[in-house]
């Protein structure tokens, strides 16, 4: 997208374009990582809408509305995540953060979280493309990795 008076696009929190602004998610990548399993779930309408849109037309400008949607649903879930299970979250992008974002190295705190986004907000993780009758990765209590 152009901007032709070099004018900032992004500016406290808010993404602007001519004749609109709205909210940006406002998380860096160890939350987003953290939570992405659930995001993938829980907005999962307003992701294939975006994706069949930007499949249609090369222009960027021409998805702005779904691309909205899905950052309000983002942003909709990560408030719930912080109210519901704000420990549990902080704790596993915590993890995250500090090491490198190795998801290995945090499964003790993402099981935490799986768990209490499971008990309150329904919500389970799932990883596509899990060979069926295997256990996820995520849930093995000793996974052994080949490197």
């Amino acid at each position: 997208m152009s901007n032709p008076d070099n004018t900032p696009l992004f500016s406290r929190g808010t993404y602007t374009q001519p004749g609109a602004s709205f909210p940006e998610v406002g998380a860096s990548s160890a939350p987003l990582t953290s939570a992405a399993f659930f995001i993938g779930a829980f907005c999962k309408e307003y992701n294939e809408d975006f994706m069949l849109c930007k499949a249609e037309n090369a222009d960027p400008r021409h998805c702005l509305k779904e691309g909205r949607k899905v950052t309000r649903c983002t942003i909709d879930l990560l408030a719930k995540l912080k109210a519901n299970c704000g420990e549990q979250f902080k704790a596993h992008w915590t993890c995250l953060d500090n090491k490198n974002h190795e998801l290995n190295r945090c499964r003790a705190e993402e099981r935490a979280f799986n768990q209490c986004v499971f008990d309150k907000l329904g919500l389970s993780k799932h990883i596509p493309d899990t060979p069926k009758g295997e256990e996820p990765i995520h849930l093995k209590s000793r996974p052994i990795f080949d490197y």
